[in-house]
């Protein structure tokens, strides 16, 4: 189960005036080796701008550091909830005009929020990259807060979270991060709680707001047919005079995983629904790649085991998460759970004592190599990823490095990281607890 959907989107603005805050740039152009990369400093500002030759499109976020970190109890959702409203309509652009400019250029703006970070998105034509700009930049820096913009948002924001408990998949993955996040900060949802989000007020976004617009705790990134030069003016025009602020970013604390637990809701269903998750290495770790290799090959043997060898599931999977603090798991909805977990805790047991040989490694590289350039077709893609590995990854430049780290694994990588992380699993039950055998998920 993936813990949060991200696709270039969302952020924030600014409340006060910026007036008397000079703006300070500087630039260090430097160069991958794929696409040449632009690397900016305006005003305290990071910003990364990625230039693709012959591409129509630019792709631009604007991203906030922090996460759950950013937020308690009482504000969880707020920083989505703020940024969500600021992509509504500026003071220049109230909502109706917005539209109607965004129609005329063919761009999008948009926000989201996971646990790691915020991004506030813009998607235009090149041709109509610098108009657009203005527009995305004055909801950055000078969101509406509209009374009407708030309520839109809230009603939208509300409706997800009373759905996302009508599906069985839907209930298990709020029980398992209640169960796998108690007293972490990952346990603050950057979605919010319907608690929450049906008491924040205009006022409070605006305050909020403020306190998250400094350059110190943002990140731009751009991708597309531009000249860095001419978007570094463009940026210190507008960006470049916020206050940069004295952000310092915090490691995310290890999620805890020091013993095996069964927690299990009792559901008419018929099917139970099963995670089991356990600790994973994050992007910026020297492990990172070995174990996606080492997941990918379990999701292949738990799939050949139980669905089409024994039919006991329709979709049993193995999955690696992207989150500074990292996990992965295994999931399964199946009658005889008890059969399914055990056949899959034999393929855990198989990757941890058996080594594989290095074709599964070939197959999977190749596996990766495809699905990895069908990902990156895209300049949005392109600006998640950069975005992704300059916050929790180490830095913008190991993007680069990703096929190459993913061939260097080898089997005994493989059964190393298996040793160090597959143990400890945390299993999350719905459905009848008469049909789950707690010696089989987490031993006597």
């Amino acid at each position: 189960m993936k813990k949060y959907n991200f696709s270039i989107a969302l952020l924030l603005a600014l409340c006060f005036s910026i007036a008397n805050v000079p703006a300070q740039t500087t630039a260090t152009p430097t160069k991958t080796s794929s696409d040449a990369v632009a690397e900016l400093n305006v005003n305290g500002l990071k910003v990364l701008i990625k230039r693709r030759a012959s591409s129509p499109t630019v792709a631009a976020g604007l991203f906030v550091r922090g996460g759950s970190q950013n937020l308690t109890v009482a504000t969880a959702g707020i920083e989505s909830m703020t940024l969500n409203v600021a992509a509504e309509g500026s003071k220049t652009f109230p909502r109706a005009a917005l539209r109607k400019e965004m129609s005329r250029t063919g761009s999008s703006i948009g926000a989201g929020s996971n646990q790691d970070f915020s991004v506030m998105s813009l998607a235009s034509t090149r041709q109509h990259f610098e108009r657009s700009w203005k527009a995305f930049a004055d909801l950055a820096m000078n969101p509406g807060f509209a009374s009407e913009d708030v309520e839109l948002v809230r009603e939208r924001i509300l409706t997800g979270l009373r759905g996302r408990d009508d599906s069985p998949e839907g209930s298990l993955a709020s029980l398992e991060e209640k169960v796998i996040y108690a007293g972490h900060p990952y346990s603050n949802d950057p979605n919010g709680t319907i608690e929450t989000v049906s008491r924040f007020k205009a006022e409070d976004l605006r305050a909020y707001h403020q306190k998250i617009m400094q350059t110190s705790q943002l990140l731009l990134v751009i991708v597309g047919d531009v000249d860095a030069a001419a978007v570094q003016k463009l940026i210190a025009d507008t960006l470049g005079k916020l206050p940069r602020g004295a952000y310092k970013p915090k490691p995310v604390p290890a999620v805890s995983f020091t013993r095996s637990t069964l927690d299990v809701t009792s559901r008419s269903l018929q099917t139970n629904y099963v995670e089991g998750v356990f600790a994973a290495p994050s992007l910026g770790s020297p492990d990172y790649y070995a174990m996606r290799v080492a997941i990918s090959i379990l999701g292949r043997r738990v799939f050949d085991e139980v669905r089409v060898k024994t039919n006991l599931s329709y979709a049993p999977a193995a999955e690696m998460n992207n989150l500074a603090a990292n996990t992965a798991n295994i999931s399964v909805s199946a009658v005889e759970a008890n059969r399914a977990i055990s056949l899959m805790l034999g393929e855990i047991n198989k990757l941890k004592t058996v080594p594989i040989e290095k074709t599964d490694i070939l197959e999977t590289g190749g596996f990766f190599l495809t699905t990895y350039y069908i990902k990156q077709e895209t300049n949005a893609a392109q600006a998640a990823e950069l975005a992704t590995y300059e916050l929790i990854g180490g830095g913008w430049r190991s993007s680069a490095n990703f096929l190459d780290r993913i061939r260097s694994v080898t089997p005994a990588d493989v059964q190393r990281v298996s040793q160090t992380y597959l143990k400890n699993i945390r299993f999350v039950v719905i459905g009848n607890p008469a049909q789950i055998d707690r010696n089989i998920f987490v031993g006597s």
